[in-house]
């Protein structure tokens, strides 16, 4: 089942696809989408008779780790580099009047 693309569909896709093409490019396109249709017209005479619909190939798990906090509290470790502090937190001048 051949596909012809119009010279329509051909200047819609070019002008989407913001490129310049000249008459000879015009007409490649047209057979490659064409070509490219028919193949995705081979999907039609698959057997799908009890395949599920998926929407991914793979089955998906969550794949996040657990939020569990490994490296605890540090924040007399972190202040030890603080030339100067103030109430547990850095002690910095005064930026507002």
């Amino acid at each position: 089942m051949a596909h012809i693309i119009d010279d329509e569909t051909i200047e819609h896709v070019a002008v989407l696809a913001k490129l310049a093409l000249s008459g000879e490019e015009k007409e490649q396109a047209g057979r490659d989408m064409g070509r490219m249709l028919d193949y995705i017209d081979k999907l039609n005479d698959l057997d799908t008779e009890g395949v599920e619909p998926a929407s991914h190939i793979f089955p998906l798990e969550n794949v996040f780790r657990e939020d569990v906090v490994t490296n605890g509290d540090q924040s007399e470790k972190i202040l030890e580099n603080a030339p100067s502090r103030k109430d547990g937190m850095f002690a910095v001048p005064k930026t507002f009047g």
